[in-house]
């Protein structure tokens, strides 16, 4: 039997900035949420390969379903991009974290190096408590879920 996953995104009308995308498979589990650094392709209809790590672990760890968030909303594959446009951030992007956060039963920090980047890694882990990663970089970021290894076990993130 095939699992009936329910997908979905908002983006942004002209579709630079996705805010929120989720994949549920089991709607009487728990929820899980992940803060990446900024989205790539992945949308409602389309993972890409952090969205597919993503799925694995909330499966792994016995929940129903995900949501993904990021600290910049601006959609693009190169992430040095996130330096050249006016508002990477994007409108209401924090509303969005702190909306699906509520909806979730823990929240992952998985945004990586550049979360430095205008300070979001600082604003957005004051938005939320507790905080969960995966594993810390030497810059004391949490490491993003591709750059982990498949069985690693969630630990509580306090931000230095």
């Amino acid at each position: 039997m095939l699992e009936e996953v329910d997908y979905g995104a908002e983006l942004s009308e002209c579709r630079t900035y996705r805010y929120v995308l989720w994949r549920i498979w089991d709607n009487s589990k728990p929820k899980i949420m992940f803060i990446g650094l900024n989205p790539s392709t992945a949308d409602e209809n389309t993972d890409d390969n952090t969205i597919t790590r993503c799925i694995s672990f909330a499966k792994s760890w016995g929940y129903g379903g995900f949501y993904m968030t990021n600290l910049f909303a601006y959609r693009s594959k190169d992430k040095s991009q996130l330096y050249c446009v006016d508002n990477p951030i994007g409108i209401d992007n924090d509303e969005y974290i702190i909306k699906y956060a509520n909806l979730s039963e823990k929240v992952i920090a998985a945004w990586g190096n550049d979360g430095s980047f205008l300070n979001r890694s600082k604003i957005v882990a004051n938005l939320i408590s507790p905080l969960f990663c995966l594993e810390i970089n030497q810059t004391g970021e949490p490491k993003h879920p591709l750059y982990v290894r498949s069985d690693m076990e969630l630990k509580e993130y306090k931000r230095k």
